[in-house]
């Protein structure tokens, strides 16, 4: 082989020493600054980027933060309509129950009137029957015939004791 032999190694090196400082010149002129501009390029580009993701991120935070705030607003102003309707629901039972309470107290004196007027009519009923009844009564007890005022004033009489001793 010849590479390993050594009268050609001082050629070999030199050829080496060439090639090397050609390439060193060709990658130090042209790749590598044309490296280096596609990483800056890359740099600014990530930069720019992560810039606009933060500026997205502060609008999506602004947003939420908007957003929060209008869902409280929301859920006050829902809670004071909530308040209100209850309120005006009350008001309106509270009134309702007022009426009723007062229509029913004008029905039950009205029927305590009817209940009162029934049962006077019917104490007068039962006065004038007991009257009658007195009347015949002592008819056939006594065997002569007694006088329908005396005999309702009697009845009359004895109702008033009863009811006072009832009373008393």
């Amino acid at each position: 082989m010849p590479q390993f032999n050594p009268e050609w190694f001082a050629s070999q090196i030199f050829w080496l020493i060439v090639t090397f400082v050609g390439l060193y010149l060709i990658m130090s002129r042209v790749a590598l600054p044309r490296m280096a501009q596609i990483m800056e390029e890359r740099q600014d580009k990530i930069e720019d980027d992560l810039a606009k993701a933060e500026k997205l991120r502060q609008e999506a935070e602004e947003v939420y933060q908007s957003y929060e705030q209008q869902l409280a607003e929301a859920r006050q102003q829902a809670q004071k309509m909530l308040k209100d309707a209850s309120d005006q629901l009350d008001k309106e039972q509270r009134e309702r129950h007022e009426a009723f309470s007062k229509e029913l107290d004008q029905k039950i004196d009205e029927a305590e009137q009817r209940i009162d007027s029934a049962k006077q009519q019917a104490l007068d009923n039962l006065q004038s029957v007991a009257g009658e009844v007195a009347q015949q009564a002592s008819a056939k007890l006594l065997g002569e015939q007694v006088a329908k005022d005396k005999a309702d004033a009697a009845v009359k009489d004895a109702m008033k004791r009863t009811q006072e001793g009832g009373q008393a």
